[in-house]
């Protein structure tokens, strides 16, 4: 059962992969549903985000107290519902709690994908945790696909909702039909652990700094193309899609590479190559060939950063749940924060709004990234004879 329980899941995370990434798309279309702006709609973004940080921070409990399959199927049921109702929705206020629920939702299923993966595979989850996040990118590359396709018969995005919410239904009813792990035993925890404050803090901010270049630039570059007229509706899609097919094939090409370089230094390539990636897109802002290359270029370079910079905190501090639950605090203010704020600046600056706030994001992610490893340069000379040369 093994492996049909791992094959369910990674279909779960593409169901979840298309939910994250629908949001961008439908923008204008959601926009011109409730009568908003786009600034006022993009408190969608802030409401799936808050949604998924209440989600994630309570739902783990769930998971030791009951069956697992259960808990994800219903979970997808609900998401699949809620998808359904969103092309009805007119009103903003309500659109948004229904983002907000979503992201609720949205956090059940990661956690638990990831928790009862591990309760499978124990030690020799790596691989099989690596490929689940391939998953997600897979279905985040399929939703713009979707949307353009919609977008051709129909007219706009709407249509996508049905079709989304239509596909993640019967998912629910894969997982249901397999047994759930088995809950392992539970430790002690070890009492009177001091927490290292310093690289928690420092981690924590690039991690938020992060997803917040990767979010904002996943869910704006099609409205960003839009406005700055550079795609029609169908094409802006096909970029959006684009951006997510990079950030794939990164997850991908992260395994092997990440075999042969030490993380600092795999990381400090991938924020090289995400800040060329942007500033392409702030220099030649009207050349098709640039926007697509640099499109690429920068979901291809930011995909990897998650995994990596997880494997330096591991060589530069003891890592417990109480270290993780930090860093996630991080990830998921980066995701609530900046895509809020580029809707927010969006009307009164302009498009490119969108390539500035990226590229304070990860130019302030290097000044981070430079003062952890030199405040910590004893430990990472460790972590140098922990690998050896690469």
């Amino acid at each position: 059962m093994k492996a049909a329980n791992t094959a369910s899941y990674y279909v779960a995370f593409i169901a979840l992969g298309l939910v994250a990434a629908s949001l961008g798309p439908a923008l204008p279309n959601l926009a011109e549903n409730t009568r908003s702006t786009l600034s006022q709609i993009s408190y969608a973004f802030t409401a799936h985000s808050l949604g998924y940080l209440i989600g994630s921070s309570q739902v783990g409990r769930l998971y030791d107290r009951m069956r697992g399959h259960p808990l994800m199927a219903a979970t997808l049921v609900i998401m699949a519902g809620l998808m359904l109702t969103v092309p009805s929705i007119s009103h903003l206020w309500l659109l948004i709690l229904v983002y907000g629920l979503i992201g609720m939702a949205a956090s059940a299923l990661d956690v638990g994908a990831n928790t009862l993966l591990v309760w499978i595979h124990g030690e020799s989850v790596g691989p099989f945790m690596n490929a689940l996040h391939f998953f997600f990118g897979l279905g985040a590359f399929l939703a713009p696909m979707i949307a353009a396709q919609v977008m051709r018969f129909y007219g706009n995005s709407m249509g996508m909702y049905w079709v989304l919410g239509t596909l993640i239904m019967p998912v629910s009813l894969l997982i249901l039909r397999l047994p759930s792990p088995p809950v392992p035993a539970r430790k002690e925890e070890e009492e009177g652990g001091q927490l290292p404050v310093v690289p928690v803090v420092l981690i924590a901010i690039f991690f938020f700094l992060c997803v917040g270049a990767e979010v904002g630039l996943g869910n704006w570059i099609y409205t960003y193309a839009l406005k700055m007229e550079l795609a029609d509706e169908t094409v802006a899609a096909y970029l959006n899609a684009a951006f997510w097919g990079a950030f794939t094939v990164g997850r991908l090409l992260g395994i092997p590479v990440a075999a042969v370089l030490r993380p600092r230094t795999m990381l400090l390539g991938n924020l090289v190559f995400c800040l060329l990636g942007v500033l392409m897109l702030l220099l030649w802002p009207h050349s098709t060939a640039v926007v697509w290359s640099g499109v690429i270029l920068a979901g291809l370079a930011i995909a990897p950063l998650f995994a990596t910079t997880m494997s330096l905190a591991e060589r530069l501090m003891p890592i417990s749940g109480r270290v993780t639950g930090w860093f996630f605090v991080g990830v998921s203010a980066g995701s609530l924060v900046m895509p809020w704020l580029i809707g927010q600046l969006f009307t009164g600056i302009g498009p490119q709004v969108v390539m500035w706030v990226a590229l304070s994001d990860i130019l302030l992610a290097i000044l981070v990234y430079a003062v952890l490893i030199t405040v910590f340069a004893s430990s990472a000379r460790q972590e140098d004879a922990h690998v050896g040369s690469a």
